[in-house]
């Protein structure tokens, strides 16, 4: 099959000491003539690096999912497959579609699309599809709601469970008390029969921010977000279920930022695990402003005092891998670039111990790049994904990262 490729190479400022991050390859993987946005990376049931993403005609508000495998570790991928099913998704950063490889060979793919409920204007409805034949074909999307009490539903993720099955967290209107916030809930799937029961687990949850699920190599499943703390504060709260998800603990607070607001800040938290414990990425205005880190030696029992990951007050958007046990931050931050400002991906690669090894910049400042994610591949390589603005609209781009 043709393979997609390009040749653009980007800067790299950074200062060093034992570890090295150098990008060896760039590569556009959206189509030509589309507005192209949610870059997503994760792999197949072979290892393989897939990365996905969104596209829509600047005239529609709507889109249609792709993704693309890579064979070669990365540096070249597939033509892009079409996830047919989710003809309707709604872009949005944060809210960002994902895509999942269950072992038994489904590939599983949840998405948003507008609700257009009366009872909320800005209502969203978490769909998903499968499909059984490595994405030649697509069941057609159901809900992951069937509840009629259950009318928004937004800022999900999904994971792969030890078991197997895929699990899946989001933000919900539907909940037990007057206070501010949504209900997060959690579910699992059963095998092609999707997911099955949902439960909550944690309530007052800041409405606006995306949620992280991560299943750390012990089988831990561990859960990040935005809380509501005492009716004002929003503050990133983590929980942790060591028996698959049948319970949770109770939320605690990664940092007590207090930053209080009554409004919606749009930017989750990021959370990765290595041999050394948890690692932690989030945004925030409290006791400082802009994109920070902490770590944790055992599920939170404590918390390691904040450090700020960017020079740059708003830099925002963290997103953090494990590679090779070390640990890689990437966020996005504004620049000034003439008469203007534009948005860079920044990045941190840090040591097992959280111990920050390298720092610089991975795009121009005179492009537009923001929302990036990041991910481990083999060899000593990570892949960073962002969105790239220019004249002629908007690109999924990939650059590939050697780490010596």
């Amino acid at each position: 099959m043709k393979k997609v490729a390009a040749g653009l190479m980007i800067g790299l400022m950074f200062s060093c000491h034992r570890g090295q991050v150098q990008p060896d390859h760039t590569l556009v993987l959206s189509h030509a003539g589309k507005a192209a946005s949610c870059p997503f990376i994760t792999q197949d049931g072979s290892g393989h690096p897939v990365v996905s993403w969104v596209e829509k005609d600047d005239s529609t508000e709507n889109g249609l999912m792709f993704y693309a495998v890579s064979n070669d570790n990365g540096y070249t991928f597939l033509p892009p497959v079409a996830v047919t099913a989710t003809a309707g998704v709604f872009p949005h950063d944060e809210n960002l579609p994902k895509i999942l490889f269950k072992p038994d060979g489904t590939v599983m793919a949840l998405f948003g699309i507008e609700a257009n409920d009366p009872r909320n204007k800005y209502a969203g409805k978490v769909m998903y599809t499968q499909s059984f034949d490595g994405g030649k074909h697509w069941q057609p999307a159901v809900p992951l709601v069937t509840d009629t009490a259950g009318y928004d539903q937004r800022y999900f993720d999904m994971a792969l469970l030890p078991s197997g099955e895929a699990a899946a967290i989001w933000l919900d209107n539907r909940k037990q008390t007057n206070a501010e916030g949504s209900t997060l809930y959690f579910t699992v799937t059963h095998g092609h029969s999707g997911f099955g029961q949902a439960k909550p687990i944690a309530a007052t949850v800041c409405q606006c921010c995306r949620t992280k699920l991560y299943v750390a190599g012990n089988g831990h499943v561990h859960v990040a977000y935005r809380d509501i703390i005492s009716d004002s504060i929003r503050d990133m709260v983590h929980q942790v279920s060591t028996d698959g998800g049948q319970s949770f603990s109770a939320p605690v607070r990664i940092s007590a930022d207090n930053w209080v607001v009554n409004g919606c800040p749009h930017t989750g938290p990021a959370l990765t695990a290595n041999s050394q414990g948890l690692h932690f990425a989030w945004f925030t205005m409290g006791g400082g402003q802009g994109a920070f880190y902490c770590r944790s030696l055992d599920n939170g029992n404590p918390y390691t005092q904040k450090e700020s990951l960017s020079k740059a007050p708003m830099a925002k958007h963290p997103q953090m891998t494990t590679v090779n046990d070390d640990i890689l931050v990437v966020w996005d931050e504004p620049v000034k670039w003439k008469n203007n400002f534009n948005s860079r991906v920044g990045f941190q690669y840090k040591a097992a111990d959280g111990k920050t090894m390298q720092a610089g910049i991975l795009t121009t400042d005179s492009s537009y790049a923001n929302y990036p994610v990041v991910g481990a591949v083999k060899d000593h390589k990570a892949l960073v994904a962002y969105k790239r603005r220019d004249a002629q609209g908007s690109q999924v781009v990939v650059t590939r990262l050697n780490i010596d």
